[in-house]
């Protein structure tokens, strides 16, 4: 049995999701991993508190920088605003931490770029945020593409809705604050969007975007209350300073064509993030909504049979078996970051990097920075690498 020491700074909604996750390693994979749950860190003290207590963290912290410091502690995950990204991952690094950040990493493609950079020279693991992609169902069609039963791919729609923000009243939370977010759905959605599209699809090469505020003002959110989907009345609003909506044209390395948007304020769509793929033998789509199905095209059917099949995830799609013993047994999202959990300790236990990593964050960063280039340039960008 293997014991790591884990850590988290951020107690919020994302800090006790990645806190349960790490509790159910060892019973959802008999995973010879043995998480503990050391030290826990919040700014606001009732939540360190109650991460302590509800979740069976040994002890607590108001101060991140004793999770860093701390010996007992191997693995942290950083849940934190984007501004914050940079600040403790340096001092993780510093202190050889291996490290799972939620995405997008840093609150710019540049600061990615700085993480990327410094968890490379420090010699750490880490790992990113990026739940979607273990839906056993999305994990199936990586390997259905990759074993060509799609044919060579001709093109691929993806997207994120989450209307968290379509309320007026929803409040101004640090995801709507340029200095604190930074980019707004363009990091905050579109990061995995582009990381679905990267795993289907394979590298972009160049894209064509624009951007739209749709809600310029809100209400002022209450520190420490609440989360980005919490609305209040009354009292004083201040102004969104970044994105709520995000849309590009994409062509990929291979040649394929394709969409890629994003938007925080839709009305519909819930927690919707899908794509949709073709290629020269069938088609592939996926939705987020309904992750425990997928909807499958074969060209090679009879005449007279050909059409979209609706085909439920079950133990033969990859990690479902460790959570239902049948097809149509669903998973949730918080079952997508105990995938997520035992992927990172499983790196760290083996010492080698898995995926996807800051490598992969910052691909996707890459792409992000040629779309905010084609704002200002109206025109197609190519994707390079961030200084």
């Amino acid at each position: 049995m293997r014991t790591i020491g884990i850590g988290v700074v951020g107690m919020g909604w994302m800090g006790t999701v990645h806190s349960r996750a790490y509790r159910m390693v060892p019973d959802r994979f008999q995973s010879e991993i043995q998480p503990r749950l050391v030290i826990c860190a919040d700014e606001v003290e009732a939540r360190a508190i109650d991460g302590r207590r509800r979740l069976g963290f040994e002890r607590h912290t108001t101060d991140w920088r004793r999770v860093a410091d701390d010996p007992e502690v191997q693995v942290v995950s950083v849940t934190v605003p984007n501004h914050l990204h940079l600040e403790v991952v340096r001092a993780l690094c510093d202190s050889g931490k291996h490290v799972l950040c939620e995405k997008p990493v840093g609150r710019s493609p540049r600061e990615t770029a700085e993480i990327a950079r410094l968890a490379q020279q420090a010699g750490i693991l880490n790992f990113v945020g990026f739940n979607y992609r273990w839906a056993p169902a999305v994990q199936y069609a990586k390997r259905l593409i990759g074993e060509g039963g799609l044919g060579r791919l001709t093109h691929y729609n993806g997207h994120m809705f989450v209307g968290y923000a379509s309320d007026p009243r929803s409040v101004l939370s640090w995801r709507l604050q340029q200095s604190l977010a930074g980019m707004g759905a363009l990091g905050d959605l579109m990061s995995h969007a582009i990381d679905m599209a990267h795993m289907i699809a394979g590298s972009i090469r160049r894209v064509v975007a624009q951007k739209e505020t749709f809600i310029a003002e809100r209400p002022l959110e209450t520190p420490g209350e609440g989360d980005h989907y919490s609305v209040k009345t009354g009292g004083p609003s201040g102004k969104v300073t970044n994105e709520d909506y995000v849309g590009a044209l994409v062509e990929f390395e291979s040649g394929v064509r394709g969409t890629l948007e994003t938007c925080r304020v839709i009305q519909g769509p819930q927690s919707e993030i899908g794509f949709r793929v073709h290629g020269a033998q069938g088609a592939l789509s996926w939705e987020f909504e309904r992750m425990n199905e997928f909807e499958l095209y074969l060209a090679g059917d009879k005449q007279g049979q050909r059409g979209y099949r609706r085909v439920l995830a079950g133990p033969e799609h990859p990690a479902h078996g460790n959570f239902g013993p049948g097809p149509g047994v669903g998973l949730g999202y918080d079952d997508l970051k105990v995938i997520e959990a035992n992927e990172f300790l499983k790196s760290v236990a083996t010492g080698v990097q898995g995926e996807p990593g800051f490598a992969h964050a910052l691909a996707v960063a890459e792409v992000q920075a040629a779309m905010a280039r084609s704002w200002k340039s109206a025109r197609w960008e190519t994707v390079v690498e961030v200084d």
